[in-house]
């Protein structure tokens, strides 16, 4: 029954997305409308091509606001600070920016929330002067990857986790939630190997993990790109179905291999709601409407998807895609 239900709401969810296939044409990249508004990525990831479909439907629907989405090609903090002093001195009214190192850039946050209206959204910096965080509950995701691999390897094992960096709060806090969750188990977290958003480092990480331990029994990906890349390294290993894969998010490489039985299972977000909701709060709070911030958090659900549900996920977020 709690399949089920997760699985209605997860439809649900989904319908919605679906609307950003109709309606007039997204103005992204700038526009003559009163006011304007940002959404900045964290890195490159295809990720983030599902959440500017969400910036694009809210650009649609909002006569009076413009949406720029800006991507962090780098995945550095110092392109980001680029993007964001270019977006201050544009006049932009509001910037939604997902933070790569929260506690090393809350100088920025602070700085920019006095020239314009800062939300965070994908990753947060509660201790910055940030209006609101849109985004998933990282530590509750981090529970739900945890229990994923509980199912995975039931009679527990040495497992790697692995992730771009360290120093953003959803690696902090999925990376807490997981422990959590296999605390008082017979599974034991080796380490956890960072890649910088490189990924073909990412990949080399794990290849050196199969040949260094080779008794590991389950891989964790943390970042979107993470699963393509232990997919393609166990691969390459011939070690599929001997070690377990759990990951997060919904790339091709991924839902392919939760498909194809490679991966156990991901953790999927709904980026497309970070776009959407991120620039309707904004330029609703810029109207005046207070009320848009939530109390100041706005939480995004998670699902699990496994061989199970993966074909039904899919279809729908092709449908979102246009593919």
């Amino acid at each position: 029954m709690k399949r089920c239900c997760e699985l209605v709401v997860m439809a649900s969810a989904l319908l919605v997305f679906a609307g950003c296939q109709s309606g007039k044409s997204p103005n992204v990249e700038g526009g003559s409308k009163a006011l304007t508004v940002a959404f900045v990525t964290n890195n490159s990831a295809d990720f983030w091509t599902i959440a500017r479909r969400g910036v694009e439907k809210a650009d649609a629907e909002l006569d009076d606001v413009t949406a720029e989405f800006r991507i962090t090609a780098d995945g550095q903090a110092g392109e980001q600070k680029r993007i964001i002093d270019d977006l201050l001195t544009k006049g932009v009214g509001a910037i939604a920016i997902s933070p790569i190192d929260p506690e090393n850039q809350t100088a920025l946050i602070n700085d920019a929330a006095k020239k314009a209206i800062i939300f965070t959204q994908d990753s947060d910096a509660p201790k910055s002067n940030r209006t609101c965080y849109i985004g998933t509950d990282n530590l509750a995701a981090g529970r739900q990857a945890g229990q994923l691999i509980r199912e995975a390897v039931p009679n527990g094992g040495k497992i790697m986790l692995f992730v771009g960096k360290l120093d953003a709060r959803n690696a902090q806090e999925r990376t807490q939630g997981i422990k959590e969750v296999l605390a008082g188990t017979k599974v034991e977290i080796i380490d956890v190997r960072t890649d910088e958003t490189d990924r073909v480092r990412a990949q080399k990480n794990v290849e050196d993990t199969l040949v260094k331990y080779p008794d590991v029994t389950a891989l964790v990906g943390l970042w979107s790109y993470n699963g393509p890349a232990i997919v393609n390294a166990v691969r390459g290993a011939n070690k599929v179905g001997a070690v377990k894969i759990i990951c997060f998010d919904e790339e091709d490489d991924t839902l392919a291999g939760v498909a194809d039985g490679a991966i156990f299972g991901t953790v999927v977000q709904q980026p497309y709601e970070f776009g959407r909701q991120a620039i309707t709060r904004m330029a609703k709070h810029l109207a005046g409407d207070k009320d848009a911030l939530a109390g100041g958090k706005q939480i995004v659900p998670t699902f699990a998807i496994k061989h199970d549900n993966v074909a039904e996920f899919s279809a729908r977020l092709k449908k979102l895609l246009g593919k």
